[in-house]
């Protein structure tokens, strides 16, 4: 198939080499001409396990291109995905500025094209938006009907960073919904040759089904947490605990996000969780547990602080500041939150997390750092060993593999606060204290 992918961040990027790789001609669109030249280099522009040599390949094979034209994308193919971005506003309602410049893009093309053309959402959005927003859009802007000269479908992603092309090649589940059945049925074709249940559902259970998702692992995160806590005051192994807790399988329950460790952070789970409880609150649903859920981080996030102040001591290394082990997303890093207040406090840190590159961030993810943390280049390290040398208390803040033999390397005065449980309890050296055990 002919498709073009609009929005070249970690979901674009990633759907488009895996789509090119599956054999089809992709053509990449963003308005971000760094991101364009290098897929076009055959250089990946994210950071991603695989990515790099995906796209190398199938740029290679001319399978894969990119472009800032949205006008030459649409002309040379049959189906669009739309991956841009769909941040938070101040309040944490949805943000539709990226999404509605895309369906700008797309429409004017539609209009000069005979052939039937599919435009497909994979942005995550809120019930409605496709029917209030997106439809109405796209056929006053080119003039033409949904279903009958062009198609429109609603088809999330359930990817995570870190194994996104894995979860891309073996998916959960495939959910398409759509605006007529030859829409539909070209998704689903698309599709066919990727294992899991293809699920075709109404466009507003589709829309709903990712924020269900993302508030559920957003869920059980803090869960695991208040869990761990009490734990540790108990005298309570609650890893153990919820080892023992996770082999329940039959009741639908995942092992994945439910170990106690640091807060949740990045581009989805803070962000469509404040997108559903504004939403719920505009229409007076109460929805107590959720609301509750980003107090929840938050007091992890202040335990994590006041461990490290509870340490006595002002050099502090944070090794691994990535909101996830093995890429370069700072978004909502709880980790950068730590790293703001103690500077404020007046702590000497030095931070390191191999997988950043200040000179390779782009887009949504170097202005969130340069907002955030403006001062991140004066305190990079250059590695392990410079943190290791500089700082009193070091801070594990994810599970990058590298990390694993930390407490191995400390002088005697040194001291490790885990947030992640880098090694079993039973290994740990004597002046480590884990968050949560």
């Amino acid at each position: 198939m002919k498709l073009s992918v609009f929005g070249l961040g970690y979901v674009g990027s990633v759907s488009a080499a895996c789509f090119a790789d599956m054999g089809h001609s992709v053509i990449g669109v963003d308005p971000n001409h760094e991101k364009v030249d290098c897929i076009n280099a055959g250089v990946s522009p994210i950071v991603e396990p695989g990515l790099d040599a995906l796209m190398a390949w199938n740029v290679g094979q001319g399978r894969l291109a990119a472009t800032t034209s949205a006008e030459e994308a649409i002309l040379k193919s049959d189906i669009s995905f739309i991956c841009v971005g769909t941040p938070s506003r101040n309040g944490g309602s949805f943000d539709f500025q990226y999404l509605g410049r895309a369906c700008h893009e797309i429409a004017a093309p539609l209009a000069q094209k005979n052939s039937f053309h599919v435009t497909v959402v994979r942005s995550t959005v809120l019930p409605g938006t496709l029917k209030q927003l997106v439809l109405p859009a796209l056929e006053f802007q080119s003039g033409k009907k949904a279903g009958e000269d062009f198609g429109l479908c609603h088809n999330p992603e359930f990817m995570r960073e870190g194994s996104a092309i894995e979860d891309f090649r073996n998916p959960p589940k495939t959910v398409i919904s759509a605006s007529d059945e030859r829409s539909a049925d070209a998704l689903e074709e698309l599709y066919r040759s990727l294992p899991g249940p293809i699920i075709r559902c109404p466009m507003e259970v589709g829309e709903m089904v990712k924020y269900a998702d993302n508030a559920w692992h957003a869920s059980k995160v803090a869960f695991a947490n208040e869990i761990g806590r009490f734990c540790k005051a108990a005298g309570v192994d609650s890893h153990e605990v919820m080892r023992i807790f996770c082999q329940d399988t039959k009741l639908n329950l995942s092992p994945y996000y439910l170990k106690p460790g640091f807060a949740f952070g990045g581009s989805c789970l803070p962000k469509d969780l404040r997108a559903l409880t504004s939403q719920a609150q505009k229409m007076d649903i109460p929805m107590p547990l959720l609301d509750s859920v980003m107090a929840s981080n938050n007091a992890q996030i202040e335990l994590g602080i006041d461990m490290i102040r509870a340490a006595g001591k002002k050099s502090v290394g944070i090794l691994g500041f990535s909101f996830k082990a093995g890429t370069d997303d700072m978004r909502e890093s709880p980790i950068i939150r730590v790293i703001e207040r103690l500077l404020v406090l007046g702590f000497d840190v030095k931070i390191y997390d191999r997988n950043v590159r200040l000179d390779k961030i782009t887009g949504a993810n170097r202005n969130y750092i340069e907002k955030a943390l403006p001062q991140i280049e004066s305190i990079m390290a250059t590695s392990i060993e410079e943190v290791l040398a500089h700082a009193d208390v070091i801070v594990i803040g994810n599970n990058a593999p590298e990390f694993a033999t930390i407490v191995n390397w400390l002088r005697p005065e040194q001291q490790v606060i885990d947030f992640v449980r880098i090694k079993p309890i039973e290994q740990a050296h004597d002046n480590y204290s884990g968050i949560c055990w």
